[in-house]
């Protein structure tokens, strides 16, 4: 309730601001359509992924329009390819909603809770292929997460929100001594 999912849906058009402007590389977007938001460079997913559940993993990526191959293998679904994406384990269809959403090239991804549900192995396999995304290709990458341990391993600048406002920035290690961040999101310390 602190302002994050609303943040994403100002950013990426789908709800339209009251006042204020939004920009991106350079150019106003608040207002824009969801389509134009995204042929600017900017792709969201969201927390529960969204995949095609009928068609193969192969199937999903040539849906996003991309022949997948190289896809397939960084996200390392090629072992799975002609299997139906609704029998795949939760992590893997996150990473192949993933893999959909860089088919699009974006400059900006926005990543809701890509964590979420993953088992230990699948957080740090998506910690992996974030960092990848992000010398590989220059991307842009803004996620909302609640998992401490990822947004640690992520090793990357650290934005909290809390009432609607961003109340700390810095790295991980760094905002663990903030008192306003320890107290609304890593617990009070006890002696």
């Amino acid at each position: 309730g602190c302002g994050k999912t609303t943040l994403f849906n100002l950013i990426s058009g789908h709800v339209r601001p009251d006042a204020g402007a939004i920009e991106f590389d350079g150019r106003p977007i608040a207002g824009l359509e969801l389509f134009e938001i995204a042929r600017a460079g900017i792709v969201r997913k969201f927390q529960v992924p969204s995949v095609f559940p009928g068609l193969s993993v192969r199937e999903n990526l040539r849906a996003a329009g991309a022949d997948g191959e190289e896809l397939l293998g960084r996200f390392g679904l090629a072992g799975v390819a002609a299997q139906d994406a609704g029998a795949l384990a939760h992590g893997q269809k996150q990473w192949l909603e993933l893999a959909m959403t860089i088919a699009a090239k974006p400059k900006l991804v926005l990543l809701d809770e890509p964590a979420a549900g993953m088992t230990e192995a699948e957080r740090s396999r998506t910690v992996v292929l974030l960092g990848e995304l992000r010398q590989d290709l220059g991307l842009a990458i803004m996620l909302i997460e609640h998992d401490m341990k990822f947004i640690d391993a992520l090793d990357c600048p650290v934005s909290v929100m809390a009432m609607g406002r961003i109340v700390a920035e810095g790295d991980y290690a760094a905002l663990q001594e903030n008192a306003v961040v320890r107290d609304a999101y890593l617990g009070a310390v006890h002696a």
